[in-house]
């Protein structure tokens, strides 16, 4: 599941302008992730959906489904790609609008076609569903596939409902439970994805979460930039994240942590351990995956499209491109592939090593690009500050475990070229 530009880069990355002090990248970078919008539709509206209701309505020129072209085309570009890169697994997100809207039988089939294409890679298949689409025939082809299953849901019936209606304005609560009793009867495990639904009740919704069986839970921050939070920060204070998670936090640490992964919880906690982050979201790193629409265009970062109309549009096509062109594109789109320098309101911050901005599209501001702490900058200095505190953590004794690692990781690259 795979952010950041400083002062003199922040409009040349706006404008697509090559940002000349970024890392060099060689052609053969592994990419080791596939985003595949398998669908332009879905059956909900959900009210906050980055993708049909925040502006951007590139959606609209999409076709329904996938083209069968399009999947060949990209079989082979990974082929190909993983034989200069010398990777050996992939992994794909099978994403929408709503992917299983596609069913089960064409599904399977593109399965197969994965399977055939791919054989002498490990291959990972993972799903993002709003579950209201399950059924018996589905489940059968997650366990003969071993497809991992996230779903997306938003709390309690009443909270649910709220936001993820379908387009007569119904809610989908009942169709989703069906949904999940599907994969418990199947005992097939599932993560749960939400959006902090801001002046609901944090810790209600999580026990709710945990109740429905998941193994696993990502809060995703709400999709603002800098010229659209203001309303937000009006009617829930300055650190409305903070002010949520916290609380969940609490309830994940002192009821058994280990029983269900909350992945943000885990990853703040592997930063200020020292080590690295698993999240794209969080800490800043280098992304390894690439989106592919049904038509064939190529995103770097699709939520990019919360900052303006078409922005996460590259121009390019894995009909006419290979998936190493992505790394010889210019500007913001280039450069989230290397790791983008921290803004310059981070610098001297306690945590610039570990939040290190924040996620992409929540730095955004039209007048200055990307040159901007998150918009959820207060939220994730107090987040990361209670985990610390939890954690008995300080930031120097955080400072010396990434030296530490940072030696190790060193004399082990040392190791491995004096073998080879």
């Amino acid at each position: 599941m795979p952010n950041s530009v400083a002062a003199s880069d922040a409009e040349g990355s706006h404008l697509g302008k090559p940002n000349l002090a970024a890392p060099f990248l060689p052609q053969a970078v592994p990419i080791t992730q596939v985003v595949l919008k398998a669908t332009s539709a879905c059956n909900l509206n959900c009210s906050y959906c980055y993708v049909y209701n925040k502006g951007d309505e590139t959606w609209k020129t999409q076709p329904g489904l996938i083209e069968d072209t399009v999947l060949d085309q990209l079989l082979e570009r990974i082929r190909s790609h993983a034989l200069q890169s010398g990777q050996g697994e992939i992994r794909f997100t099978i994403h929408g609008g709503e992917p299983m809207l596609v069913g089960p039988t064409r599904f399977r089939d593109w399965c197969r076609k994965i399977h055939k294409a791919l054989g002498h890679l490990e291959i990972f298949i993972d799903i993002q569903t709003n579950a209201t689409l399950i059924t018996e025939a589905w489940t059968d082809l997650f366990v003969e596939y071993g497809i991992e299953v996230n779903v997306s849901t938003d709390g309690p019936r009443a909270v649910h409902d709220r936001y993820r209606v379908d387009h007569l304005g119904r809610g989908s609560y009942d169709r989703f439970v069906r949904g999940i009793d599907r994969l418990n009867d199947a005992g097939i495990p599932f993560g749960i994805l939400s959006v902090l639904q801001l002046g609901e009740d944090p810790v209600a919704i999580h026990r709710h979460f945990v109740d429905l069986g998941c193994s696993a839970i990502g809060y995703l921050l709400p999709a603002e930039t800098h010229d659209t939070v203001a309303e937000l920060r009006r009617q829930y204070g300055p650190t409305p994240c903070a002010d949520y998670l916290v609380p969940v936090f609490d309830e994940w640490w002192f009821n058994n942590p280990m029983t269900v992964a909350v992945r943000e919880f885990w990853n703040i906690a592997r930063l200020i351990l020292g080590g690295k982050t698993l999240l794209d979201s969080l800490g800043n790193p280098p992304i390894r995956f690439v989106g592919i629409q049904p038509d064939g265009a190529m995103e770097s970062l699709d939520k990019l499209r919360v900052c303006e109309p078409s922005f996460a549009d590259i121009g390019l096509n894995i009909k006419t491109h290979d998936l190493k062109d992505i790394l010889a594109t210019t500007g913001v789109h280039r450069d989230v592939m290397a790791g983008m320098p921290l803004p310059d309101g981070c610098k001297g911050c306690r945590e610039e090593k570990t939040c290190a901005g924040g996620y992409l599209p929540n730095r955004y501001a039209a007048a200055t690009g990307f040159n901007n702490p998150s918009v959820w900058c207060a939220d994730l200095y107090k987040l990361f500050g209670h985990v610390r505190m939890r954690m008995e953590v300080t930031p120097d004794q955080t400072h010396d475990l990434r030296t530490r690692y940072a030696v190790r990781n060193d004399d082990q690259t040392q190791l491995e070229g004096a073998l080879q």
